[in-house]
Order: C-alpha cells, then structure tokens, then sequence
C-alpha cells in the first residue's frame, strides 16, 4: 500500500476505487455511472459514505450528479498523474462531521445547561433575534449571513460551559466546515432554504431548555437538532431516490 494514502476515510477510498473503475477504460464522457445502491451493497457501506465518495469525485470533476436523475461520467481519463487522493489532501465528508458535531455538541449542551450564566442567556437570545431577523427581512441566498448566525449561536453554547478547551472545540469544528470543499459542493445543491426556519425553532428549543437548566433535555434536544440538520442534507441533497431515508449511525 502506498504510504500516502495510509489513514484515509472510508469514502476516500471507495472515491478511489471508484475512480480506477471510471479511468479503467471502459466509459466515456457522457455515460451514466451505477447507482449509489449498487455501490453501497458492492462496499458493503451506507449510502451516506457512498455520497460522500462521489461529492469528492464531483469536486475533482471526475462526475457530474444529476438530483433525480444519476451519475455521469465528466472526465474518463487521469490528468497530471493525480488519480488518486492522498492522505495528505483528504478532506473530511460532511456527513462524518455532522456525526462527530452530534456526539460532541449534545453532550456541551448538557455541560452548557448547568454553568449558563444570565450574560450567556442574554447572548444567545440575541444570536436567535439575528437570525430571526435574517429570515424575515433578509434574502434566504445570502448564505455568509445564514451560517454567521448559525454558527455564533452553537459556539455561544459551547461558551456557556464555561470550559475553555470545550469553546476552543466548538470553534475547530467550524473551522472544518467553513475549510471543507466537500460541504461546499454539498450544500450548493441546496435550493430551498425553508429548513432554515426548522433550525431555527430547534434552537429555540435547545435555548428553552438552557434557560430550565435542564442538561437532558438540552442534550437531546441539540442531538434532535443536528439530526434534523443530517436529514435535510440527506433529502435535499439526494442523488438517485428521493425517498431515501438512509441514517449514518442510529
């Protein structure tokens, strides 16, 4: 094995894999690729990590997907000698960040819930108003606007547990998205922006519970949240079946 692609994820090397097959010889430009469930039961994977090998081979150029419609071929053949990703330039799929933000942001939320101060609640009320705001008189598509107030709202919680390390976290896990290529190209198939009003109500429920002190149910009520995130990523952004309903982890 080639030391460069030594600790790859799992979409990585099933983008791999999928690339040799492309660049073997047998399709040309214009042909339509297999299906996500042909190659999640080829790889034995879910569909969400077969999404996410072709969300890296969209970046790359390699294909073309078509919402409702499938994958096509939009280059057969290798250029500069890059066919392979490595380890090195690996970005990090979305939907594996949205699971690591699950397990991490819930359980802040249950820290944040019993060190809140009232400078805390005063700060995350006004990050709610900003992006109250922003859904009622600002345009849905200027999504800099959107994701300002949705991040300012999650780092402030992470803020509310007093915890330093914890805040510093919450921060990294931003900076992954706003530096990932992968949620980028993910995210600009989505048109409807209505799910923002969905987020928005969560927070407002994860902010009531803060409010009670109740670290449950502000635990489950941030994992309900960025469930409801991954499913409007799943839906909105499907590939090939859009009553697909495929979870990353239970």
């Amino acid at each position: 094995m080639n030391s460069s692609t030594v600790g790859l994820k799992r979409y990585q090397e099933i983008g791999n894999s999928l690339k040799q097959d492309i660049f073997s010889g047998r399709y040309s430009i214009g042909d339509r690729y297999k299906s996500e469930r042909e190659i999640a039961e080829t790889y034995d994977v879910s569909r969400t990590v077969v999404r996410e090998a072709f969300v890296m081979l969209e970046i790359e150029g390699v294909v073309e997907v078509k919402k409702g419609a499938g994958i096509y071929i939009q280059r057969a053949s290798e250029i500069n000698g890059n066919a392979i990703i490595t380890s090195e330039l690996a970005d990090v799929g979305p939907f594996e960040l949205l699971q690591a933000r699950q397990y991490i942001e819930s359980e802040i939320a249950s820290l944040a819930a019993l060190q809140v101060t009232k400078n805390d609640i005063i700060k995350l009320k006004k990050a709610l108003e900003s992006e109250r705001q922003f859904l009622n008189n600002a345009d849905l598509n200027q999504s800099d606007i959107e994701d300002d107030a949705d991040e300012q709202f999650h780092r402030f919680i992470a803020e509310a547990t007093q915890n330093s390390v914890l805040a510093q976290v919450a921060k990294d896990l931003w900076s992954r998205r706003h530096n990932s290529a992968m949620w980028a190209q993910l995210h600009s198939r989505i048109e409807n922006k209505d799910y923002r009003k969905k987020w928005l109500d969560d927070h407002e429920v994860i902010l009531a519970a803060l409010v009670r002190r109740d670290a449950s149910g502000a635990k489950e009520a941030m994992w309900q949240h960025l469930e409801n995130v991954k499913q409007t990523l799943l839906e909105l952004s499907n590939i090939d079946d859009p009553n697909f309903d495929g979870y990353l982890f239970g």
